[in-house]
Order: structure tokens, then C-alpha cells, then sequence
């Protein structure tokens, strides 16, 4: 007890603020459940394993510990089971994933001897029983960052349109029951609109299910906001689900009562029939279709062992676990964060909270799912004896949470518990890791994925022009022209046709679907694609040009991602239903770039300046006066109304925002070179993956001051936005090349060793699941679910990973 009371000054009483860690250790996997518990440092809060307290000793100094350790306690057979109105695991309305109860017990730890105190107890001083109860007490910062992310997740928000929602008087009454849409013969998923009154169906899903799309199209024609789904309607006016269409999300409606009233609907009446859009994302989640890409209904054989450590899903997180689970499989991450960097050396570089360091997270998680220390089959009870006696063929896996704040901190659609798009989560993941290891590229594993690609522009003038870039991933279109099963496609448009006719569905096993070779998909990258109107400084006119592009090196890791999310007719996203025949060896050696050739001329650089004044686009006066009429300076807003392609007020506005304290604001417009911001190649790179051409993702990103967000609805209030204007001389002539110099590169031989599959209408809904090649074997990862593959869906991928071949 002297020896605790000598050491007082380093005990502190935890403050609200305090973020407390007391589920999981800071550098391992290791939980209070551990065989060793976990160790709560009393100054820091920071929790450590039995194995790694010492470091924290050795480190901080800091010597008095609470030791917590669970263990399992016997629980009634016929506990029940609540039903989960959250889609969460293991917080408060969500799943009850029937885990066994826990005793826990408390001690106060004295380092470097591991003097053991117990807790309670009346002799400890005050102060440690106060900190000690605080610590107990406390919400777990792990626990409260994922309650936070779901609570915000789910909350729906107040519709801007409902308090204003004009409602038209066209005589219309709607019946209590047997509704019909008013297009077609469907008597399910059906909405009716708030303005106007007509009943339609819902949106078609990827498959063929779902409605035909007529309440969508309905609001398209009409600009009718707000759909409330019929079925849905009870006298909990709360749990009715009402549809924004231009908010894109399920909202709330404030004065539904009295909109329902319009139409003569008594609300009170009505009994529930049809299932909310957040009750059929839950069913989708509990009652999961396992599908081909999950391996449905086959006995796979459940793998343990290095390497093949499951990741617990943390909430819709399956597209970090898929990526994940790839890239840890390459040499290049495996070297730097596992063989060559122990997580003792992590954490002696790790700042004071070795929680919120990204080196030490990637660690941590590289030895978490590399030394298998933690893919063993997970303990079941025995229900006859109520106590732990035998194994299972699964295993419980590891929770990424830490790993998930840190790489999510920089963007806050990440760290919520919202799906996310699997590309758009992979990019962002390098650039962070290339961020880290700044400076230092041999430690930079990220550079095992990055390549150059080159754009060759010929105009008719015979001189050519290079756009060079540096990029992760080969973005691919699937040209369904180039199907291999056309005979099979004109036989199914037949059958469709007749079972719609007679108002059938199709079956599953009667759906065909193209098959695209990937050779196609490859060559359609490299085709010569025409420029339409572009400005050819050798000729100095505009003309049509011809545009080749190639890659300038050949990276270890060649990622294709695969362009399934498109937009139809109307600027509608449609997920293209659609196999790719994949190869398990393919040879890009003739998509590299030949660069000048000789005999070959540049297009000049310079432009006369009385050629550049005729080709600069004019500000539209209207928006910036309107501008100016707000205090703004007139230059600024001439600049603003130029750089956002004369969009509009809002775009404008948007872009003056964001560059209000650009160095050159106050240069002439002459000068201020249109189009020659730098934009974010991450955020070009998202663009592309919802299938924009990469020159209109541009434009928008600059009309939108690098707000993804804003640049997709320019994009869409956009349709006719044009390219060829921007494509003069600024981004057509020779530029320096991006420092590619030291980048990997090798032959063009790659074999295929993972795949991340993806199942759903969106890349931000579904789910996602990864396969990969170790071991001579294909094995897949389902997020803690790993097992031997039986029946690759090597046809289905969304991301294909490649490892270069040594010649």
C-alpha cells in the first residue's frame, strides 16, 4: 500500500472528456477475455496486454495499472432473443448476436514487480478508488466512437422540403388497401406521391426484381419531391417511410398527418403491410442472400492458421475487410508492416497515443492477421454442461476498430457505419499510407501499386501532345458490345419480353447475362478515341483529334477496376448486370507507352496571347453581378463565374468560397488561367468509378471547388457539358512528367491472385467479400468467415488484383 501511495501523483481521476480505452489493447488484439486481461494505464487510460504493459513502462514511466479480467459466466438456456430495430451488433436496439455473459474482476497493478492490489477495497486511498469507479463507470472510447457512427448513421433528418411541399387539388382519394400503380400491374413497393397524389412503383433492382421505376420517373417528369410508401403507414406516423428524390434519402416528414389528410388518408386506420426501406436493409442484413459471390450452400472447409485471420464486421465494414484482406497479402505491405517491423518498434516510434498513429494501427493489424495467433477456432458452449468444452470449425476474428478511426479521421464518410464504395475506401487508404511514409519511398509500400499513364493527343497537323499522370488503379469500361454469348443475350430478350408481356417474372435461373471478355476491356482502355472540337495549337484552330493513352511503367500490383456502376439515359446510375471472363495470366506488354518518337514534333506550348483572349471563356454577367450584388469584389466574381464553367449562382458562389485565399485571386483574368487548378487525381479517380469520362469529372471538380459531392450534382444539372472547349493547348501539349523515374517496373506478364467481389444496386450498399490466392489454393474472406474456396466467382469481381510475373 506504501507503494501505491508513493506513486499517487501518477494516478489520474478521469474527466468526461477523457477518452477511456478499456476493451482492447492499444498495439494487439488482446481484450479483458484474454488469458493475460488487459492493463488500464492510470495516467494515460490507454489499455495494454499482459504481453505489452511492460512497454508502456518502459516507455511512460508510468507504473499503476487497473487490471480488468472477464470471464464467461453461466447462462439460462432459454435466454430469448430481442429483435434488433438498429442496424447494429453489440449496442442498445440493435442485433443480439447471443454472446455468452461475462464476470469481471478488478485489481490495481504496480509495474515493474506487479505488486497486485485488490479492488474494492477501503484500504486503497480515495483518489485510486475514485479513478478505479470513473474507469469502470465510463463508456469505452471504442464502444462510444461506434454508438456515435450508428446513431448517426440511422437518424433521419427533416426533409427541406416538407414544411413547403405544394400539394395539388385534382380530386384525388386514396382507398385504405388494395392499391395498384398507376403505369403498370404491380401491387407491391408501392409510393405515393405527396403533391400530386399518384401511386407508383418503386425503383428496379440490379436483378430484375423490384418495381419498374415509375415513381422515380414520375418525379424526373414532375419535380415532385417527396413519396411516402404505402404499407408503411400506421398510426406511428415516426416509422412511415417517406423518400426525398433530390435529397436522395429517407427523410422526414413533420406535417405528414396533414399531408396524408389531402388525400383523404385517415392515418389512424392503417395497419402496417409493407417493410420500410431501413426494415428491408435490416432484413437483408439478417436474412443475408449468400448468393454465388458468398459461396451459398457449399460445405467449404474453414482454413486457420498465418494469413488467413478473419476481420469481425464492424457495422457495414465488409468493403475495408475485402480490400484489406488483399492488400495484406501483397509482399510489398506484408515486408513493411509485418517481417520487417515488430510492434514493440512501432510503438517506441508511436506518438503518446499510439491509438490515433496509422504506422502503429497498420502494425497492429498486419500482425493481428499475419502471425495467426488469433485464427483459431472460436470456443462454443457445450448447451447440455452450459460451459466451454469444445471448438467450432469458425472463428471469432478481429475487430479493426482502431485501424478504422485512424484512417477514417481524414474522411468522415469512412468513419461512419454507412457502407462504403471498396475503390474509393482503397484509394483513400494509399494515399494515406503514401502520406506516412512521405519522404521516404523505399518504406512506401503504396508504390507497389502506382503506375504512369499517357495520353497521346495527334491533331492533323502531324504534331502530338502527352498528358502524363500517375495512378493506383486501371479503371476499365465494360464494352457490352464486344459479349461473347450474343446468340444467348437476342434468346433472353426474346423470353423477357413474352414474360412481361404476359406480367411474369423471370426466374433466376433464367436470367443471361453478357459475358465480356477482359482482353476487351483492356483493349477498349488503349482504342484511339476522337476529340471533338479540340483546339490544336500547331493549327490554331480547332479540329479533331486523335487520343491514344498507354501506360509509362508497369507497377508489382496491377489493380483493374471494373466500371459496372454506369449512367443511363437521363443521367440515371445503373449497375451493369454483367460477367467478365478473366483470364488467370494476361500480358499488358503492348499497352505501354511509346512516349515522342523519332521524327515525331510537339505541339508548341506557347499560344500568342491574342489567341489565348479569343479562347477564354467570357463570365456570364448575370451571375456575377448578382455576385457582386452580395459585397463581393468584381474580379473575384468574374473569376468565380469562368472557373465554374458559368454554371450557375450556387457553382459560383461555391468555387469564390473555396479560393478566396488563392495567391493568385487578385491576378488579371488574362492571366488567371481557366482550367489550370490543380484537382485532386483521388477525386478524378471517384468520379471515374461512377462511370463519368475523366474530362467532364475534371470540369466538375474545378466548377466545385474538389467537393466531390457538388461536382456529382454539377455533373448531373449538367448533361450537356462539354469537354472540348477546355481541351486546348493548357492540357494538350507536352508537360513535365510526373516523377515516375523511381516507380517499379517490369515485363507486362501478370497472374491474378485476388479478387473483391460486390453484391448489391450500389457500391454503397450490399456487401462485399474478397478471394484469394495462397498457397496454391483460392480461399475466401467474408469478413471473419474464412474458408477454402470451392466455387470462385472469378466471373463477378469489382476489383481485379494482379501480381507482375518476373520474366
Amino acid at each position: 500500500m506504501d507503494l501505491l501511495r508513493s506513486n499517487l501523483s501518477r494516478v489520474r481521476i478521469p474527466e468526461p472528456t477523457n477518452r477511456i480505452y478499456k476493451q482492447e489493447c492499444c498495439v494487439s488484439f488482446e481484450t479483458p477475455r484474454s488469458e493475460g486481461g488487459l492493463f488500464v494505464d492510470m495516467t494515460t487510460f490507454l489499455a495494454f496486454g499482459k504481453d505489452y504493459v511492460g512497454w508502456n513502462y518502459e516507455k511512460t514511466g508510468n507504473p499503476v495499472y487497473l487490471h480488468i479480467k472477464q470471464t464467461r459466466k453461466v447462462v439460462p438456456e432459454d435466454r430469448p432473443l430481442k429483435k434488433p430495430t438498429l442496424l447494429a451488433i453489440g449496442v442498445e436496439g440493435g442485433f443480439d448476436n447471443n454472446e455468452p455473459e461475462h464476470e469481471e474482476n478488478h485489481n490495481i497493478v504496480i509495474l515493474p514487480d506487479y505488486v497486485t492490489l485488490p479492488f474494492p477495497s477501503v484500504e486503497l486511498p480515495e483518489k485510486v478508488r475514485l479513478a478505479v469507479d470513473a474507469i469502470i463507470m465510463a463508456e469505452g472510447a471504442e464502444r462510444k466512437e461506434q454508438l456515435a457512427a450508428w446513431i448517426a448513421a440511422d437518424k433521419k433528418q427533416v426533409s427541406a422540403y416538407a414544411m413547403s411541399l405544394p400539394q395539388i387539388d385534382n380530386g384525388v382519394v386514396i382507398p385504405p388497401s388494395r392499391w395498384k400503380c398507376a403505369k403498370c400491374d404491380k401491387k407491391d413497393n408501392l409510393w405515393l406521391n405527396l403533391t400530386d397524389g399518384m401511386i407508383l412503383c418503386g425503383r428496379k433492382n440490379w436483378d430484375g426484381t423490384g418495381g419498374n421505376n415509375h415513381a422515380i420517373e414520375h418525379y424526373k417528369e414532375t419535380s415532385y419531391p417527396l413519396a411516402v410508401k404505402l404499407g408503411t403507414i400506421t398510426a406511428d406516423l415516426e416509422a412511415a417511410d417517406v423518400f426525398s428524390y433530390p435529397e436522395d434519402d429517407s427523410v422526414v416528414d413533420p406535417l405528414l398527418a396533414q399531408h396524408l389528410a389531402f388525400f383523404g388518408i385517415d392515418f389512424s386506420a392503417l395497419q402496417k403491410t409493407e417493410m420500410t426501406t431501413a426494415e428491408r436493409e435490416l432484413d437483408q442484413n439478417t436474412n443475408y442472400d449468400w448468393n454465388r459471390i458468398q459461396e451459398s450452400g457449399q460445405d467449404v472447409e474453414p482454413i486457420f492458421g498465418p494469413g488467413y485471420t478473419g476481420l469481425v464486421n464492424l457495422g457495414n465494414s465488409c468493403y475495408m475487410a475485402a480490400t484489406m484482406q488483399v492488400v495484406f497479402s501483397t509482399r510489398s505491405f506484408n515486408s513493411r508492416f509485418y517481417i520487417n517491423q515488430s510492434l514493440k518498434m512501432a510503438f517506441e516510434m508511436a506518438p503518446a497515443d499510439p491509438t490515433v498513429d496509422l504506422n502503429m494501427q497498420l502494425t497492429k493489424l498486419a500482425h493481428g492477421m499475419l502471425s495467426g495467433k488469433y485464427s483459431v477456432p472460436a470456443l462454443e458452449n457445450d448447451d447440455k454442461a452450459n460451459a466451454v468444452t469444445s471448438t467450432s470449425n469458425k472463428q471469432e476474428g478481429i475487430p479493426p476498430r482502431m485501424f478504422k478511426a485512424v484512417i477514417a479521421a481524414s474522411h468522415p464518410e469512412f468513419s461512419s457505419m454507412r457502407q462504403q464504395d471498396a475503390l474509393e475506401f482503397f484509394l483513400h487508404f494509399l494515399d494515406q499510407v503514401e502520406r506516412v511514409n512521405g519522404g521516404k519511398p523505399a518504406l512506401d509500400p503504396s508504390r507497389s501499386f502506382k503506375f504512369g499513364i499517357e495520353e497521346r493527343i495527334s491533331c492533323p497537323s502531324g504534331k502530338v501532345g502527352f498528358n502524363r499522370r500517375l495512378d493506383y488503379i486501371l479503371s476499365l469500361n465494360i464494352p457490352l458490345h464486344e459479349a461473347t454469348n450474343k446468340e444467348e443475350l437476342e434468346a433472353f430478350g426474346k423470353l423477357k419480353a413474352e414474360k412481361t408481356s404476359e406480367g411474369k417474372d423471370l426466374s433466376s435461373d433464367e436470367i443471361v447475362r453478357p459475358r465480356v471478355p477482359l482482353e476487351a476491356c483492356l483493349a477498349n482502355f488503349s482504342a484511339p478515341e476522337e476529340i471533338q472540337d479540340y483546339y490544336s495549337t500547331a493549327l490554331k484552330a480547332k479540329t479533331t483529334a486523335l487520343k491514344t493513352a498507354g501506360l509509362t511503367s508497369f507497377p508489382d500490383y496491377l489493380v483493374l477496376h471494373m466500371r459496372k456502376f454506369v449512367l443511363e439515359e437521363g443521367w440515371v446510375p445503373k449497375k451493369l448486370d454483367v460477367y467478365i471472363d478473366v483470364p488467370d495470366i494476361i500480358d499488358i506488354s503492348y499497352m505501354r507507352s511509346k512516349g515522342l518518337q523519332p521524327g515525331e514534333e510537339l505541339l508548341p506550348d506557347d499560344v500568342p496571347e491574342a489567341e489565348v483572349e479569343s479562347n477564354m471563356p467570357l463570365a456570364n454577367e448575370d451571375i456575377v453581378s448578382q455576385l457582386v450584388s452580395m459585397g463581393f469584389n468584381y474580379l473575384h466574381c468574374q473569376k468565380a463565374a469562368i472557373n465554374s464553367s458559368n454554371a450557375g449562382v450556387e457553382e459560383a458562389m461555391n468555387w469564390l468560397l473555396s479560393h478566396m485565399d488563392d495567391p493568385d485571386i487578385d491576378a488579371p483574368v488574362s492571366q488567371g488561367a481557366h482550367g489550370n487548378e490543380v484537382v485532386d487525381q483521388l477525386k478524378v479517380d471517384t468520379l471515374l468509378s461512377f462511370g463519368f469520362q475523366e474530362e467532364i469529372a475534371r470540369k466538375a471538380l474545378k466548377a466545385s471547388g474538389g467537393d466531390i459531392e457538388k461536382a456529382t450534382d454539377w455533373i448531373f444539372n449538367n448533361p450537356d457539358a462539354s469537354v472540348s472547349s477546355d481541351m486546348d493547348t493548357s492540357t494538350s501539349s507536352s508537360k513535365p512528367t510526373p516523377d515516375d523515374t523511381e516507380l517499379p517496373d517490369g515485363g507486362g506478364k501478370y497472374k491474378l491472385f485476388g479478387i473483391v467481389s460486390h453484391m448489391g444496386t450500389s457500391t454503397h450498399c450490399g456487401h462485399y467479400v474478397a478471394h484469394i490466392l495462397k498457397d496454391g489454393r483460392w480461399a475466401i474472406f467474408n469478413d471473419s468467415k474464412v474458408a477454402v474456396s470451392v466455387n470462385l466467382p472469378k466471373d463477378m469481381g469489382y476489383l481485379y488484383f494482379f501480381e507482375r510475373l518476373d520474366s
